[in-house]
């Protein structure tokens, strides 16, 4: 006996089976049409109109006026990478020119754009394949050798159309490429939620496409503070800017995690430098900053303000810098010795250099971290004798020397980074105001008594000028936190030039 479905029931079904059919009349088309807009192999403009214009004429004259107007300060080294705005022409334009005047008449034959996601949450970083970018300059071809490279290599390297899908950060540095270099080809990333460690195998990754190529270029899009406080935004872009002019990644790194600094694109930024440095690029150079409040002049408290910097990354050899990668790798070599050798026979590490920079008088601090956690840091401000044998001798008494720790076990040395700051010579400051804070180490100095921050401590901790001064003078010095701004205190700043193990 054959029993029916109540009414009620089939009705349900029926309506179940008509939701499905529509579902699928109205989703297949769309995935289809997403799909096809990419199989297409042109990748039309999102914000022409909006952004900046969408008329080939206006935007040619508007984009050639920008860069004629900009002056950047003169680059010496040669040029592998660019960190600048993207927001609307009209707020950031004028500061994107400043790095883009420095590439004309240059060579390029491909740029990795790097932007960040603001519509699409995802993890990892999007490779754009292949294809084509349409500006109302003309199209741009995509660089499908060099991506290729970057492809099916990693689980969090991959080609996520969705995240390019309405996004602005790589298409407003296209027409500024377009009348900045001839002749080019772009390879599209898009950065999605990135820990440490992918922005390590990123670098490593583009680091082994690029090979030996001196023909590419590393753009990365990124804005600076988003907030209500104009002030606040002065003060957390100086710390931001700061620490890339240090070429810091892993503080930069964490220095976004934790909110003291502001990169919309900053994971972009952290893996550039961590290549630059591979790459033996060492010299970052703020060119211009501002921010949307000083552009419009609402300076006001409560009113939406954007920082904007442009930035360019150049290379050490030509750019100044005390060290190059080699002599940098072979530091931290000795370093790692000679902590080595102590552990196991209490000696120190016979050694004899003869590469000029290494003998060089100069001071140095050697940082042990386990875990990414401070495992002890001890140094000597003013070199004496070699620096080679400096280094040695901070690195035994980094691991074993340091009265807040624990000396170093020999099975512990597997678990342990270390990084070396090279120190500049000692520069009397008269006027506290010209510190620069995140680039200039100070020692304080009162009679016999003294201390110092390295650079670092400024961009680690998120303090403001006051607040590192007042912390040096109570906590490292022993006065009060207002001894540093008295006249019968003497004050000292340096430089560092930072590099550890996990970077290079």
């Amino acid at each position: 006996m054959k029993v029916s479905a109540p009414r009620s029931e089939l009705s349900q079904r029926k309506e179940m089976k008509r939701r499905i059919i529509v579902f699928g009349v109205v989703f297949l088309p769309a995935i289809f049409l997403l799909s096809s807009s990419f199989a297409e192999g042109i990748k039309e403009p999102s914000v022409a109109g909006a952004f900046y214009p969408d008329k080939q004429k206006e935007l040619l004259s508007m984009v050639d006026n920008l860069i004629a107007s900009a002056s950047p300060e003169k680059i010496d080294g040669e040029i592998f990478a660019l960190i600048v705005p993207h927001a609307g022409y009209g707020f950031s334009g004028q500061t994107a020119a400043y790095a883009y005047k420095l590439l004309m008449d240059k060579g390029f034959k491909t740029v990795i754009v790097i932007g960040t996601s603001h519509r699409h949450s995802f993890t990892g970083v999007s490779v754009y394949p292949e294809g084509k970018f349409a500006t109302p300059l003309g199209n741009i071809e995509v660089d499908r050798e060099l991506a290729r490279k970057l492809l099916n290599q990693d689980k969090e390297i991959y080609f996520e159309p969705q995240a390019f899908e309405n996004e602005h950060s790589i298409e407003v540095q296209l027409p500024f490429l377009q009348r900045s270099l001839k002749d080019f080809k772009i390879v599209p990333l898009i950065t999605g939620d990135c820990t440490l460690e992918t922005c390590n195998k990123l670098a490593g990754m583009l680091k082994s496409a690029i090979g030996d190529r001196k023909d590419v270029l590393v753009v990365v899009s990124t804005d600076l503070y988003h907030g209500y406080d104009y002030e606040e935004a002065r003060a957390v872009d100086a710390l931001t800017t700061s620490c890339v002019s240090n070429m810091d990644a892993e503080g930069l790194y964490y220095g976004i995690r934790d909110g003291k600094m502001q990169l919309c694109g900053g994971f972009g930024v952290v893996s550039a430098i961590i290549l630059a440095k591979k790459l033996g690029h060492g010299k970052a150079v703020l060119l211009k900053h501002t921010d949307s409040a000083q552009v419009t002049g609402k300076k006001q408290k409560g009113v939406w303000t954007v920082g904007y910097a442009s930035i360019v990354i150049d290379n050490e050899n030509k750019g100044g810098a005390m060290l190059n990668k080699q002599e940098r790798e072979k530091l931290l070599k000795i370093a790692r010795n000679s902590i080595e050798v102590y552990l196991k026979t209490g000696k120190k590490l016979e050694i004899n250099e003869t590469n000029p920079a290494l003998l060089k008088e100069m001071g140095a601090f050697v940082t042990l971290h386990k875990k990414g956690e401070l495992r002890g840091c001890i140094g000597n401000l003013v070199g004496k004798g070699p620096f080679y044998l400096t280094v040695r001798d901070m690195a035994i008494e980094s691991a074993t020397g340091d009265p807040r720790f624990p000396a170093v076990a020999i099975d512990e040395l597997k678990d342990i980074d270390i990084e070396i700051s090279a120190l500049s010579p000692m520069k009397k400051i008269d006027n506290p105001d010209d510190i620069r804070l995140g680039i200039d180490g100070v020692l304080v100095r009162k009679g016999f008594r003294s201390g110092v921050f390295l650079p670092q401590v400024a961009t680690e901790t998120g303090w403001s000028k006051e607040e590192f001064m007042s912390n040096l003078c109570t906590h490292k010095v022993g006065l009060s936190p207002d001894a540093w701004r008295g006249k019968d205190i003497e004050i000292y700043a340096f430089t560092a030039e930072i590099f550890s193990e996990k970077e290079l």
